[in-house]
Order: structure tokens, then sequence, then C-alpha cells
């Protein structure tokens, strides 16, 4: 789910002002645009500050900033521990499929963006890997994970934002199948490359050096689907399944299935008092 649009903070920024020379104040840029204006700086382009997304974009720029996305934007230990998938054909094809999507339509998220959630959590502080399905965390289904969150943990305050980056910095990964999707498409990224880069990425944290078991929520037909293909060990790793919390799905087994309480359940049985995820630093934060 970035990420995941619900993921506020991926696909924000805070903005400051700075005084021009003339004495007038004009807006920063902000944090957001700061991956995207290094590629650009990089690349020696005149003015920093234009989006790699605007029309019409010079098909060059945008191939020299996708070849050289996951060095320029990718956090540290995945990159390291991703390195060997950014030469294989099926990756560079799915660049190749990118450039040719930034040249025709809008995507989303932004391009410094894709990867926010790689240095949102580093790969050995990951607990538990919300597994998406292929397409943005829509407002209706973060309102039933918080109602779940609200019945599993007490004091749990609902958010009024989808701010998800206090959960990141508890060491939850929110990853969806496809890293990327057209405007007003859903799934137009699909089946271009992106699944088998994330099952990679879930294969990174079941293999990962410290040995660390991790829990997967695996909410709907996809999402589960995705750990079966990846073969996870569950006797090293729980795996969490229930319906999607969509609202199409989730009276139909999301809502009730208490798995942000066994989740916490786990963690301190497994790794001791204080391993825990504090799920209510996600309210507090709105």
């Amino acid at each position: 789910m970035a990420p995941i649009r619900g993921v506020k903070s991926i696909a924000s920024a805070t903005t400051e002002t700075t005084k021009a020379p003339t004495g007038k104040k004009k807006k920063a840029v902000g944090d957001k645009n700061r991956c995207e204006i290094a590629l650009l700086q990089r690349l020696n382009v005149p003015s920093a500050t234009n989006s790699l997304l605007a029309k019409p974009a010079d098909p060059a720029l945008i191939r020299s900033a996708l070849e050289f996305l996951e060095r320029d934007t990718m956090g540290a230990t995945w990159q390291e521990a991703l390195k060997a998938e950014f030469k294989k054909p099926y990756f560079l094809e799915l660049k190749e499929f990118l450039i040719s999507e930034h040249q025709k339509h809008t995507i989303f998220p932004s391009t410094e963006n894709i990867y926010f959630w790689s240095r949102a959590t580093s790969l050995d502080d990951v607990k538990v890997v919300v597994l998406g399905q292929g397409k943005p965390t829509p407002p209706p289904s973060l309102k039933n994970i918080y109602k779940q969150i609200a019945t599993d943990i007490p004091n749990f305050k609902i958010p009024t934002s989808g701010d998800l980056t206090p959960l990141a910095n508890e060491g939850v990964l929110w990853l969806n199948a496809s890293l990327t999707v057209r405007a007003h498409n859903a799934n137009s990224h699909a089946k271009h490359g992106w699944e088998t880069f994330t099952a990679e990425v879930i294969r990174a944290v079941t293999s990962r050096k410290n040995g660390r078991g991790v829990i997967f929520f695996a909410w709907g037909a996809p999402a589960q689907k995705a750990c079966d293909n990846i073969d996870i060990d569950e006797k090293k790793h729980l795996v969490l399944r229930s319906a999607h919390p969509s609202p199409l799905s989730a009276h139909r087994g999301f809502l009730g299935n208490g798995h942000f309480k066994k989740a916490n359940e786990w963690l301190k049985e497994k790794y001791g008092e204080g391993e825990e995820i504090n799920w209510a630093a996600l309210g507090s934060s709105s």
C-alpha cells in the first residue's frame, strides 16, 4: 500500500519560505522534491525544479533519471540487498516500460517516491509487512484498518489523516505488488515486472542476515497468493490471512480478525517485551 496512497507523507511535503534576492518571499521546493531535484541537477538541467512528470517531457531526461533511480533514491540497506535485480532482463524491460509511460501519461507516485518505503523502513528494522494488492489503498480501506486497530489496541485514537509514516518508523513495511500506476487507471502497471521485483523484496526480508522472523498481513486473495508463491517459512515467520479491508469485503473476515493484537503477541513472545509495534503512534500523529 510507498508506496500506498494512504501513506500521505510519502507524496506530500513540508514547505518553507526563503527570501529571494529582491526581498520578496517565495516558496521553496519542499522535502518531497529534493530527490527529484538531485536527479535533475546531476543531469545539469537548467531548471531543477521542473517535475519529471511535466508535459512535454524530455525523453533523454526521463531515461537517464529512471536508469539511476535506484542508486539515487533507494535506501542503502535495500539497495545492497536488491542490487542483483537491477541488471536482470525483466527489470531492464520494466524500466523501458516506465520510460514509455512517463512520456505519455501521468504516473503515480512521483518519481522520487517510488522507493520511499525503502527510506522510511530499513531492511533490518522490518517487523511487519503489509502486502498491498497492486493499487493504492483508498480512504475507505484505511478507515477499516483504523477500525480494526482501535478494536485491538486500547487507547488507540483513530487518525484524521492518511499519514502512515509513524508505523513505517515502527518497522511496518507497506508494500504494493506494483510500485507505480497510471493516473486514474488501476492495475495499469500490473504484469510488467513490478510483481517479480516486489517478490524479491519479500525474499530479502525473509532471508536477511539478522535471522529475525517477521509478520505478513496477507489481506485478500492477491496478497495471499503472493505469500504462497514465495513459499514463506511459516515456522520462522507469521502469516496472518483474512479478507481485504475494502468496504466490499471487510465484513467478510477483515473486521474482527484481531491481526494487530496477534502481531504484537507474537513479537512479544518471540523477541521479548518492548518488541511490539506501537500502533497507537499512528493515532497520536494526527
